[in-house]
């Protein structure tokens, strides 16, 4: 016997959870996807799983990512964006449309660059909460004092301040 249409709606609305958060994940992919780092994408976004839903997941690389990494990153689900020119002004950009995105809850950045700061700092002015993921070394302290949220991947280990 086929199920209908509207059994699967019902079942896939009873399985979401009201009142979770809306979030904006955008990766620094020159500054954060290097091997020194081993930045686990599936990780990040598993981590966010636990506090919303990602409704936007963009990782921004320069002319210069291989083809194995932009096929790596569509794979596990995001949205890769080539920058042909400096990817923080991009990254920027796509961040402040966010900010004014009504439906966008949550701003959550992967980046160690303190250039990000001014975009945290107006998120929050906006009502949106934020989360930075960063690594160390180099992981700004004026970035971590600027975000909501503070997780940082020491020793392949993801801890939060």
């Amino acid at each position: 016997m086929p199920i209908r249409f509207e059994h699967i709606m019902k079942y896939l609305g009873s399985k979401k959870e009201k009142g979770r958060k809306k979030i904006g994940l955008l990766v620094d992919g020159p500054n954060m996807l290097r091997k020194e780092f081993q930045i686990d994408l599936e990780e990040i976004r598993d981590i966010l799983k636990d506090y919303g839903d990602i409704k936007v997941g963009r990782v921004f690389l320069n002319q210069y990512a291989s083809e194995k990494l932009v096929e790596a990153v569509e794979n596990q689900g995001f949205e890769p964006v080539i920058c042909t020119s400096d990817v923080d002004v991009r990254l920027a950009v796509e961040a402040m449309e966010m900010i004014y995105n009504p439906v966008i809850d949550t701003i959550a950045l992967v980046t160690r660059d303190a250039d990000f700061k001014p975009v945290l700092l107006k998120a929050m002015e906006h009502g949106k909460e934020t989360v930075i993921f960063g690594a160390e070394p180099g992981f700004s302290v004026a970035l971590k004092n600027s975000a909501d949220y503070v997780i940082v991947l020491r020793n392949g280990e993801y801890v939060v301040e």
